[in-house]
């Protein structure tokens, strides 16, 4: 028999979330003989939900409708809940619970989420130094009865999936017209943890006085036109210091095909995707780079060394770095802890990095692509769906036999 799983997960939402939630269901949906799938689709934040009218998107609304009217009948029933989100939304809503977070990018977690991972059955999150961070967060609790104090760790056990996101073939972006042969790619929400301020900044003083171009394609909440005046703002408000320069910077926002964000990744006047970000959950514009043959420029910490990191090797984590406690504006009760480090990259060896690459980029491109083959066979998408649905629930072998039988039965 199938075991009804209950996906609670923004899973139409625009955002990093939105993806993970959405490579959750596609694994869960290679194993339909095994899961019978219920979604609940929440919101994350203010960012958009997705628009593209395709298969899948048709199959998560038939499902979510599936899910409506069984609740509605009292039906439902799950056997497994999977609560793709921040561990603050977690809870027990059928026999099995499995916590499945992203957004661990710094180096320990709040209270709360020992606190309510406790209440799960199971942990999986996307990275090595997510489980890390997590893993190795110790609070301090007091005991209501006694009044003695006593050290709060996470119980429940973690396990590491690695999620990827679908890379469809290029397709082109109208209207996306650049001038300058040789151009860098930043993408990314703009907020406090993306460094994006630095990143153009630090990028415009260095090639100040070159044809160079940077493509940003960031938006600060979603994809509306008031969010683009927002980021034109932002981006002009930083470039106003720098009147005489000959670089340019492009202002990419708006909704984008999987089709179109592998164009961005492989157009031929791309050459390099930056990434200085104080720290990441997993890092999936940097995962898509390094799976297209795209060279990087990124620190060497949190989420992204599962990447970018063989058998010892280093791929493009150049970028020197101090790790220092986040600054007061980042600070999220109850999700981004006062007092926790992340990554804040050093100027000068960032300058240096993005000159490296200008300046040998023959030689960047053939590292990416001897990356592109490492990545593509380690995190196949046929190895993370089967990962990832052994994580949830992985049948007896006297079961998979039992079905196998009965498929040679119908054969018949």
């Amino acid at each position: 028999m199938k075991k009804k799983i209950y996906v609670k997960a923004p899973c139409l939402s625009q955002s990093g979330y939105g993806e993970q939630s959405r490579f959750a269901l596609r694994a869960l949906r290679s194993k339909e003989d095994i899961f019978d799938i219920y979604i609940e689709a929440i919101p994350w934040g203010q960012t958009g939900w997705i628009w593209e009218d395709n298969e899948f998107k048709n199959w998560v609304d038939k499902t979510i409708e599936k899910t409506a009217v069984a609740a509605g009948q009292q039906t439902l029933m799950p056997d497994i809940s999977l609560q793709i989100t921040i561990p603050n939304e977690w809870s027990r809503i059928a026999p099995i619970n499995v916590g499945y977070t992203a957004g661990i990018e710094t180096s320990h977690v709040a209270p709360v989420w020992l606190q309510k991972g406790n209440e799960m059955d199971k942990i999986l999150v996307v990275s090595e130094h997510a489980k890390s961070s997590y893993v190795n967060t110790v609070a301090n609790a007091k005991n209501q009865q006694t009044g003695e104090t006593f050290d709060y760790k996470l119980e429940t056990p973690v396990e590491v999936v690695h999620e990827r996101t679908v890379i469809d073939e290029p397709e082109n972006i109208e209207g996306f017209d650049l001038t300058t042969d040789f151009n860098f790619l930043v993408v990314g929400q703009y907020g406090p943890r993306k460094n994006l301020d630095n990143t153009i900044k630090w990028w415009v003083e260095e090639f100040f006085d070159q044809d160079v171009g940077l493509v940003l394609k960031c938006s600060m909440m979603n994809n509306s036109i008031i969010d683009r005046q927002r980021i034109q703002q932002k981006v002009e408000s930083i470039l106003a210091k720098y009147e005489d320069r000959k670089c340019k910077v492009y202002v990419l926002h708006g909704d984008l095909t999987n089709g179109q964000m592998a164009k961005l990744y492989t157009h031929d006047k791309i050459k390099c995707l930056i990434n200085i970000a104080h720290g990441e959950g997993f890092g999936l514009p940097l995962f898509e780079a390094a799976s297209l043959g795209l060279p990087i420029v990124t620190v060497g910490w949190s989420g992204q060394q599962d990447f970018l990191v063989h058998n010892g090797k280093n791929y493009f984590t150049d970028v020197e770095y101090t790790l220092k406690p986040i600054s007061d504006n980042s600070v999220w009760d109850g999700v981004l802890e006062r007092g926790s480090l992340w990554a804040y990259a050093e100027q000068g060896s960032y300058k240096m990095a993005l000159r490296r690459v200008k300046n040998n980029w023959e030689k960047a491109k053939n590292l990416a692509l001897e990356l592109q083959e490492i990545v593509n066979k380690e995190f196949s998408k046929e190895k993370l769906y089967e990962q990832f649905c052994d994580s949830i629930y992985k049948p007896s072998t006297e079961y998979l036999d039992w079905m196998n039988e009965l498929d040679d039965a119908e054969e018949l």
